[in-house]
């Protein structure tokens, strides 16, 4: 031992490498025991106490809080270490007391992460996220250690670098503007109940739409029908239009808006035979019995005054088409015929057609069901159409033309 001493005292750069391989030595040792030790005895404590999902989700703050022991070790030891210089023993300082406030502000985000994965569990998370509120603490979280490491390695207070970030706020304003603009946006979703994840909202002018999948502090996804994902800025959400879905999902209802463009020329009043053969429809029989004495009662009235028989009101065959759709409707198991509406009607004549919308909602907002339903629908009138003596307006096609062609005289010559 004397020895040892008296070679180290001969020799100083091996007393100081000799003193550099213990520190770091025994910082590696601290390290080995805090992680294979301490931290395991810590999660099997935890899983005999049938807390093991509970050791999972602290694994990340406990492993990063454990770093902060070898250099603690760093920074008491490197003292200790012969022959230094002043000057790198305050370095070395600086940088451990740096790291250590490094690891403490990753330990802490890392714990506001674990508390966000946990709030994200409970119901009430889709419509009330706090992943944008714990990035704001978490930036500024990295904006004060950014400034007490500073501070740290510089060895100077942190109070005089804060008081000259009051000449870098515009500056700061500037770089940050995203994010304030983001924060705002993010409290007005928030606190209005704007938007959830879950919800499916449309906005064509960022082709988005799809269900949102992440609310964030700067952007929110969308998971678009064709399984690509759009990115929105947050605050695009605030200063433009989108159409969110969420209340036609609570009231359990999707509308149905599609209309049956007829050809007007096959539009005509019914004979009473006709009328008298549209009574085997069951979903008309009343309403055929009430407009016949309607009209009887209207026209008794006016041939009585010495009218003109030409004044009389008569049925049309589109009028009791209309009233069979909306019977037909009223009556179909999964289409909502109470309190939402239900209706067939009329629009503005087109080039293309008279046309004759259905309107109504389904008792589901699954999309495939719905779909499936309304196919079923226009199935069913399109096929029924013809019973009223009504035509579908179609454009002429090719079949059209050369049916024509074949019954023109230019047709029958050359058939000839």
């Amino acid at each position: 031992m004397d020895a040892a001493i008296a070679y180290f005292d001969a020799h100083p750069s091996a007393a100081m490498a000799a003193g550099l391989a213990a520190l770091v030595a025994g910082a590696v040792l601290a390290q080995w025991i805090t992680n294979q030790v301490l931290l395991r005895a810590i999660r099997r404590g935890l899983s005999r106490a049938g807390l093991a999902q509970v050791g999972e989700l602290l694994a990340p703050v406990t492993v990063r809080l454990a770093r902060i022991v070898p250099a603690l070790i760093v920074y008491q030891g490197v003292q200790a270490v012969p022959h230094l210089s002043p000057t790198v023993v305050a370095v070395t300082r600086n940088v451990a007391a740096a790291f250590m406030i490094l690891t403490v502000v990753m330990s802490i985000a890392a714990a506001l992460t674990l508390v966000n994965t946990v709030y994200s569990r409970r119901p009430e998370a889709a419509s009330r996220p706090i992943k944008g509120y714990i990035q704001v603490i978490k930036i500024a979280l990295y904006a004060v250690s950014a400034i007490l490491i500073l501070a740290t390695l510089i060895e100077r207070s942190p109070l005089l670098l804060l008081s000259g970030l009051g000449a870098m706020a515009a500056i700061l304003m500037l770089v940050f503007k995203d994010t304030i603009l983001s924060l705002v946006a993010s409290v007005q979703l928030t606190s209005n109940d704007m938007l959830r994840v879950g919800d499916w909202i449309e906005m064509p002018q960022l082709n988005a739409d799809g269900d949102v999948i992440d609310i964030a502090l700067h952007t929110v996804k969308v998971q678009n029908w064709d399984k690509t994902i759009t990115t929105i800025p947050t605050w695009k959400l605030i200063s433009e239009s989108y159409k969110n879905w969420r209340g036609m999902e609570e009231a359990g209802g999707r509308r149905i808006k599609r209309s049956l463009y007829l050809d007007q020329t096959s539009v005509r009043f019914l004979t009473d035979g006709e009328r008298a053969g549209l009574k085997r429809f069951a979903l008309i029989d009343d309403y055929l019995d009430g407009k016949k004495a309607e009209l009887e009662a209207w026209n008794g009235q006016l041939l009585a005054a010495g009218k003109d028989p030409v004044n009389t009101r008569r049925v049309t065959n589109i009028g009791t088409f209309r009233a069979y759709v909306e019977s037909y409707l009223r009556t179909h198991p999964r289409v909502h015929d109470r309190g939402m509406t239900l209706m067939v009607r009329q629009l503005q004549p087109t080039a293309t057609g008279l046309p004759l919308e259905i309107y109504c909602f389904t008792r589901t907002v699954a999309w495939t069901e719905y779909e499936a339903i309304q196919a079923d629908i226009f199935d069913h009138l399109i096929a029924i159409l013809p019973e009223f003596g009504l035509r579908l307006f179609q454009q002429p096609s090719g079949l059209d033309v050369a049916r024509l062609g074949s019954l023109s005289p230019v047709g029958e010559r050359a058939a000839a």
